[in-house]
């Protein structure tokens, strides 16, 4: 094996790693993705099976730490609270949650090597000669190649690369935030004449016009954010930019993509129509979301871990059917545990209240937690994904596009246009007329559409909300809109610089 610069060598990582406790199920990765790469950068690679491992690697976004943690942890809608002394790890989580990381935190240290990583990956489909790729497959790679980078970008405003083919001196070239922004664009608009179209209840774990286009909305959103000279704003919204996310948007929509009446069955194995882009769940699977919030003494046993917010829990009216499902109504769920905001008292299908193991007395969720201290059933959870029926960990969905859309709209000056998207997707999912539409509704809208779907970190940059403070969180440190380049990156490629702030 050999080190690629930017992704470290296995001995110096393994020795300095933190040991997490066994009810937090961490397991960091080390990986080296150019095995069949040799010291001079001669390669060969089979298309093939480099494209499936590309997709297999998807997996790494389905795991409770690491990537998911810095985009859901960091927010305001999600706190890891330490528990006794579960959840404590050395402060991994705590730290997160209060904008207190640094270059040496694990998990984005683990999160530069597993995006980077598939960006290499991705570089050998591209490369690859036995077999070369198919005019399709090289089209997928792309795809996945702005998908992964694109990740890179929005943590930590550039990105190492390193073309197939230079050896392993060549210390990786450093792209600056709006170079990236220009070759994520110019992967997906490459890759776009060459993706087939797939309607819903397709295969949506391929890349399609609809995914492709569906990260194009998403890119041009941010492109404010991406492009602007200070990382932490202000950002200038170009309509130019609007009318491509309305575009792109629309262009989802003409692939037959429609709101689902029912919210959660979105996330279950029979929901298809809102579905655009998901993990085939190799490497991984949406059970994490599930455990990762459930006491111990429900059924399946969680981990006892992550709730959200009582003021992000508040934004959600009566009525709406986002805010949760009981599960026992019909007799048809999994022992009692419903969907979506879990409070108050909890119960079994037979109707019996579950009792805290620890405590003796009734198991009871409340709405406030503490940070540090927490006790075990301090805070709402959190259901999408429920054990009876969840289907694959989506990425794409239609709620997204909708409320990208109505934003594009309502930025650009067309608030009776934005109102019209808000309210259609507000009367599907059971809530009322949204009233005289302002950025801030439409923020919040986002919040209940999306929530706990990896996207919370990157609207509040945009909207201008990270910067504050909430809950146990003080710091209002601006240049946390980016994390900092792990140290053992900015060891092995003197190209890379530190982000302002660290």
């Amino acid at each position: 094996m050999k080190d690629l610069k930017f992704f470290f060598l296995l001995a110096a990582l393994a020795s300095g790693m933190i040991t997490f406790s066994a009810c937090t199920d961490l397991e960091p990765e080390y990986t080296d993705s150019a095995l069949t790469e040799a010291s001079d950068g001669t390669f060969t690679g089979n298309a093939n099976d480099l494209l499936v491992s590309a997709y297999n690697d998807l997996g790494a976004f389905t795991d409770q730490a690491n990537i998911y943690s810095l985009t859901a942890h960091t927010s305001d809608e999600m706190i890891p609270p330490t528990r006794g002394t579960d959840w404590g790890d050395n402060g991994v989580w705590r730290t997160l949650h209060a904008h207190t990381w640094d270059a040496s935190h694990a998990f984005v240290t683990n999160s530069w090597n597993q995006l980077n990583s598939r960006v290499f990956r991705c570089n050998q489909v591209l490369a690859s000669t036995s077999p070369a790729p198919t005019a399709q497959q090289a089209a997928e790679a792309k795809f996945l190649r702005a998908f992964y980078m694109y990740h890179v970008m929005d943590f930590w405003g550039k990105v190492p690369f390193r073309n197939v083919g230079e050896g392993v001196d060549v210390n990786p070239r450093v792209l600056t935030r709006s170079e990236a922004f220009d070759f994520v664009e110019k992967d997906i608009l490459e890759a776009l004449p060459e993706l087939p179209t797939v309607a819903p209840g397709g295969d949506v774990t391929k890349a399609s016009k609809a995914a492709a286009n569906a990260l194009l909305a998403r890119l041009y959103l941010n492109k404010a954010v991406y492009k602007s000279s200070n990382p932490a704003g202000p950002y200038t919204f170009d309509n130019a930019d609007m009318d491509k996310v309305i575009a792109a948007c629309d262009a989802v929509i003409a692939d037959g993509f429609t709101l689902d009446p029912d919210y959660f069955n979105i996330f279950k194995t029979t929901g298809v129509s809102e579905k655009i882009f998901t993990h085939n769940g190799n490497g991984g699977n949406p059970e994490n979301r599930l455990r990762m919030t459930l006491h111990y003494d429900q059924n399946p046993s969680g981990w006892n871990g992550f709730a959200t917010l009582a003021d992000f829990y508040n934004k959600f009216e009566n009525g709406d059917q986002r805010k949760g499902k009981d599960g026992l109504k019909d007799g048809t769920e999994f022992e009692g545990v419903g969907y979506g905001f879990l409070v108050g008292q909890q119960y079994k299908d037979d109707g019996s209240q579950v009792t805290n193991s620890r405590t003796g007395l009734p198991l009871a969720f409340t709405p406030n937690v503490p940070l540090l201290g927490a006790g075990t059933a301090d805070g709402i959870r959190v259901i999408k994904y429920h054990k009876a029926n969840y289907g694959n960990y989506i990425f794409f969905r239609l709620g997204d596009v909708v409320t990208m859309k109505a934003e594009a709209q309502f930025r650009k000056g067309d608030a009776a246009g934005a109102k019209a998207t808000i309210d259609a997707l507000r009367t599907t999912r059971g809530a009322g007329d949204i009233g005289a539409l302002d950025l801030n509704k439409i923020y919040d809208e986002r919040g209940r559409e999306m929530y706990w779907e990896g996207v919370r970190r990157t609207d509040q940059i945009r909207f201008g909300t990270w910067s504050t403070a909430w809950s146990d969180k003080s710091s209002t440190d601006p240049t946390r809109v980016l994390f900092p380049i792990p140290q053992q990156a900015l060891d092995s490629n003197p190209n890379l610089r530190q982000n302002n702030g660290y």
